[in-house]
């Protein structure tokens, strides 16, 4: 057989073998799959087989041809390689179950409970309030009624990925982690939803008309800019909170922008204004940096003035909202609107 044969047949066996290679003094370390060795090889005196058939091309001018075959002790390197691997892949097919579960694995530990609620006021409590019962910033999730989605799936997407076009941020928090918070916030959730007492349909008619809620607040588009869009209130806040806000608007309002424990966000803080002309304008603070200040009038006037320009500001510690008693709105009529508001919820989650 011609030198040519040899070559053709020598390069087909060798795609047919697994092999890998590093670069070793005059040629390549081959690997041969099959036998399990390391051999650097210069051409071969037995099978007068061409070297750069086997070594695909390695510069074999460097490669000294009386150099003898030499081999390694495989289980050397790889069997610290190959543990190490194996280590990742159990902690990755772990974590991997922890993320795809259903249903929260840690539902009703009590260690994961304990370490929940520390997880909650380390991450979450700045918006969502210390106890989950809503803060400046985010809802009450105590109530099992969640905008987007109740399930413990969906509730682990939410905190892990955010919620687009929302202040809900992802959070990089491990599965474990996220599992717990999810079943510190299931422990405070009643087992039935509670029934609200009062009359929607009233309550919403008293809300656009004799209560003059809409004045201020927006319902569905329909309403008033200065306070808070109220649209999806009744899956954000408790019956209990809402009926306390209607008696007294100016419980816990938060100073700064976002303050656990506080539940009126900082941006429908009530601002006065003393022109140089010693006009008093009060509206609802929008904007302010140091060289002017922008807010909207009861009027719901958008207005902007230059501080050089005007006398004074006073940043109030009060809402525009007033305080409604038991002499302009009753018992009953309270629990109507209530429930109206209680009803107002994102698609999708009424219950």
């Amino acid at each position: 057989m011609g030198a040519e044969q040899w070559q053709g047949l020598g390069r087909k066996a060798i795609r047919q073998i697994p092999r890998f290679h590093w670069p070793c003094t005059g040629g390549k370390f081959v690997v041969l799959g099959a036998a399990g060795s390391v051999r650097c090889t210069p051409q071969s005196r037995k099978s007068e087989i061409p070297a750069n058939s086997l070594l695909e091309g390695s510069n074999m001018r460097k490669c000294n041809s009386r150099h003898r075959a030499r081999t390694l002790r495989l289980h050397e390197f790889i069997g610290p390689l190959m543990m190490s691997l194996a280590i990742i892949l159990i902690y990755a097919n772990f974590s991997s179950a922890l993320a795809q579960a259903n249903k929260n694995p840690l539902a009703g530990n009590a260690k994961a409970l304990q370490e929940g609620a520390s997880e909650f006021r380390i991450n979450c409590a700045m918006c969502h309030g210390l106890h989950a019962q809503g803060g400046s910033r985010g809802p009450d999730l105590t109530r099992g009624v969640l905008n987007h989605g109740s399930s413990d799936a969906e509730i682990f997407r939410t905190i892990t990925q955010g919620v687009s076009g929302t202040l809900m941020p992802a959070n990089d928090l491990a599965d474990a982690e996220t599992w717990e918070i999810i079943a510190y916030l299931r422990s405070l959730t009643p087992a039935s939803p509670k029934t609200v007492p009062g009359d929607p349909k009233t309550g919403e008619k008293l809300f656009f008309g004799d209560a003059n809620c809409s004045l201020c607040h927006m319902v569905d588009g329909n309403g008033g800019r200065l306070a808070p869009d109220l649209s999806r209130v009744g899956s954000e806040r408790s019956p209990e909170y809402l009926a306390g806000k209607i008696r007294e608007p100016n419980r816990a309002l938060a100073p700064g922008l976002m303050e656990p424990g506080m539940e009126w966000p900082h941006e429908y803080q009530t601002v006065t204004v003393v022109t140089r002309e010693g006009k008093t304008i009060t509206g609802v603070l929008r904007n302010e940096d140091s060289f002017s200040i922008q807010f909207m009038d009861q009027g719901e006037n958008l207005r902007l003035y230059l501080k050089k320009d005007r006398q004074r500001v006073t940043h109030e510690e009060t809402t525009l909202m007033p305080t409604f008693g038991e002499d302009l709105l009753g018992i009953t009529q309270l629990r109507d609107i209530v429930a109206y508001l209680y009803g107002l919820r994102e698609k999708g989650t009424q219950k």
